[in-house]
């Protein structure tokens, strides 16, 4: 499915209720439909993840779990700026929880990017750094992505300093942090830095 052209030219509130309307893929939910996103045209970092969570879904704020919560220490922000919208916006590859399977939450259902994203992206024209964060992101988001997590976010220089590619924080990924303690040693304190550079 092609993005609607007419969604390039809405007045930037009316694209935001629209997208938080949206129930294009409520056949293919488990549940009602219920998009979580957060941004301004003021936001100055973009973090694109995969979609939400059930505890997510189920209170409506991003990242509130604790994949938000490491996540949140691994950009050196507490919630209050988090969760500023004017500061960070929130945009993942599906904006709606796309239910559990065997091994963990669903893929992203590719619909949503396919009606929303590019129109919402030509808005956050003062974003100067986007977190992309596990593989369906990268995928979308980066120009030569390499396949796998780990060759991506190990090629994280050759993106910086406008895109940092990241590994999914969720508590799963624990071993993956074991067993690549570059990313902790190398890219979070660059990566820090920037962001106060920025935020602070």
């Amino acid at each position: 499915m092609t993005e609607p052209a007419d969604n390039a030219e809405l007045g930037f509130s009316a694209l935001i209720e629209r997208v938080r309307a949206c129930t294009l893929c409520r056949e293919q939910l488990p549940h009602e439909p219920r998009p979580v996103v957060q941004l301004a045209e003021s936001s100055r970092i973009l973090i694109v993840g995969q979609a939400p969570g059930r505890k997510v879904h189920e209170t409506g704020i991003p990242f509130n779990d604790p994949s938000g919560d490491r996540l949140r220490e691994w950009m050196g922000i507490g919630r209050e700026t988090f969760y500023d919208a004017n500061r960070v916006a929130i945009l993942p590859m599906g904006f709606c929880f796309p239910g559990t399977g065997k091994s963990g939450d669903l893929p992203p259902i590719s619909l949503c990017a396919d009606t929303w994203r590019h129109a919402l992206l030509a808005r956050l024209k003062r974003v100067e750094l986007t977190l992309v964060i596990g593989q369906y992101a990268q995928a979308w988001h980066l120009p030569d992505c390499r396949g796998s997590v780990t060759e991506n976010v190990r090629a994280w220089a050759q993106y910086w300093p406008s895109l940092v590619p990241m590994p999914h924080p969720s508590p799963r990924n624990n071993r993956w942090l074991r067993n690549n303690p570059w990313f902790e040693e190398d890219v979070l304190p660059a990566l820090r830095a920037k962001i106060d550079q920025l935020l602070g």
